[in-house]
Order: structure tokens, then sequence, then C-alpha cells
């Protein structure tokens, strides 16, 4: 029995003996099948061939990328506190570099993910770490393709991870979609982990919202006032997105509030 893997996203399914028809994540129009049809590999063949990237953006905090890029590209990133480590979104990749480096960093207590496109091999790495909870919110369970007894659905607007740590959903390109804040930074202005709920543009001054990014389809005018409203409930300077690059090193929630207000202006 085999792990396979969708080429495309990274989702990670239960071992089986041949490679599933088609990807339900990719059919949905988020994200994409591509044209000469579904592709897959396996759990196997991604650990023998890539390695991480590894980055230090502020103290005890890590962002981990695969390299050559795999499935949709995204970082995660390792969040070192007091109270245990965690996991922010996931990759598809956990070979026994990863392995080791992770645990000489103190291993993990928690995972959390936050949207469907990146839960890729979280199961693993759960596993990998022993059966730590990955936490997803439960408005999104249905796209959970390989059950897990680590797997923790959290309901309602926010949880405390660990001191310092919250998890803040604000819907908008999926309905669980979430962020993490961490207001326990060295200088206690605090940092937003954003996956793909806001988008943070090339120049790194400017964020936009879309439902679904290959395709193009833009968010709602109430989706983006209320991750708007959130935002601002959280302290905050720097933000930090899915992808290399992308990161926001002052000034976060004056950016916030002025994407809001230009994206709305564009819609109407």
């Amino acid at each position: 029995m085999t792990i396979y893997v969708c080429s495309t996203c990274g989702t990670a399914y239960p071992p089986v003996a041949a490679a599933p028809a088609h990807c339900p994540i990719c059919d949905d129009e988020r994200q994409w099948v591509p044209f000469e049809g579904q592709k897959w590999t396996t759990a196997e063949q991604i650990d023998r061939h890539y390695s991480h990237a590894w980055q230090l953006h502020e103290p005890g905090l890590f962002s981990l990328h695969p390299t050559p890029e795999l499935g949709i590209g995204q970082r995660a990133f390792l969040l070192q506190t007091p109270h245990g480590n965690i996991l922010w979104d996931c990759t598809a990749l956990l070979d026994d570099a990863t392995k080791a480096l992770v645990q000489s960093l103190g291993g993990l207590a928690h995972i959390a993910v936050s949207h469907p496109h990146y839960y890729t091999r979280m199961q693993d790495w759960s596993a990998a770490f022993g059966n730590v909870p990955i936490h997803l919110h439960a408005a999104d369970r249905s796209w959970v393709v390989r059950p897990s007894p680590a797997i923790h659905f959290w309901k309602g607007e926010s949880l405390d991870l660990v001191p310092g740590v919250q998890l803040a959903c604000l819907g908008g390109h999926f309905p669980g979609a979430t962020v993490l804040h961490w207001n326990g930074t060295h200088d206690r202005t605090g940092v937003v982990l954003v996956g793909d709920t806001l988008q943070i543009t090339p120049d790194s001054t400017h964020l936009s919202f879309m439902w679904s990014y290959p395709n193009l389809l833009p968010l709602g005018a109430s989706d983006v006032r209320h991750i708007g409203v959130r935002l601002d409930t959280l302290a905050f300077d720097r933000m930090y997105g899915a992808f290399p690059g992308q990161q926001i090193r002052q000034g976060g929630k004056r950016v916030v509030a002025q994407a809001v207000k230009r994206y709305l202006e564009r819609l109407s």
C-alpha cells in the first residue's frame, strides 16, 4: 500500500494499491487540474527528491520551503514558544533531515493549518512528532480526505493554542480560513501568519483578497469587510504570507486598513 500525493496541491491520501482517479480538492474552483489531467506522486518519492530551505525571520520564527518547488509552492512556519513549538501550515515533504532539524529545535507540540490547500501530509507530521494535535476549523471538516485521531476540529472565531498564540478564523477564501496571531514576539508588537486568507503583494506594501487564486475569482465585499474588522481586534505589526518573499515588516495594521478600503472602492 502506498501513500499517494496529488502533484498539484500536495494533498496526501490514505494508503491504497493504486493512485486515486481524481483529487476533489483540485476539482474545486479554488484549485485546478492540469490540462493533461490529474497527476500523482508518492510520499516516498517526495522525501527522496526534495529538501527544505530554512530561513530565520525573527527570533523564534522559522520558515521551511520545499526545493525544488512542490505542489502549490507554499512554505510552512515553525514557531518556537516557551510552551512548545507550533507548525503553522504544512508541506508535503517530511524527510529525515527535516525530522532531525525540527527535533533539534524542540520538536512540535501543536500543528495548525490555515485552510484545506495546505493540509498536505499533516497526518504524517503529527505521527512523526508523537501524534501531536492538528488544529483545523470545523467549517472545513469536509475537505479532510485522510482521517486521523490527531485532528481536532475547533469552532467559533478564535482558539487559544498556548499563551501568546491564538488562531483566528476570518473566513473568505474558505469558510474556515484561519490566521495565526502571535503576540509573544521578542519585541511584543505582534505577528500575524496569514496563509492565503490575505495575499501579500510582490512589493510587500499591499494586500489583496481572492476566493480563487488560480482562476482569478475575487472575494466578495462582505467577506473583505469581515476580515478587516476581525484583524482590527488583533495587536500586530508584522505579517508573513504563504509564499517566500511575502512579508510586511512594519505597519501591518495600517496596511490591512488601507487594503480593505482600496479593495472595496475597486469593487464599487
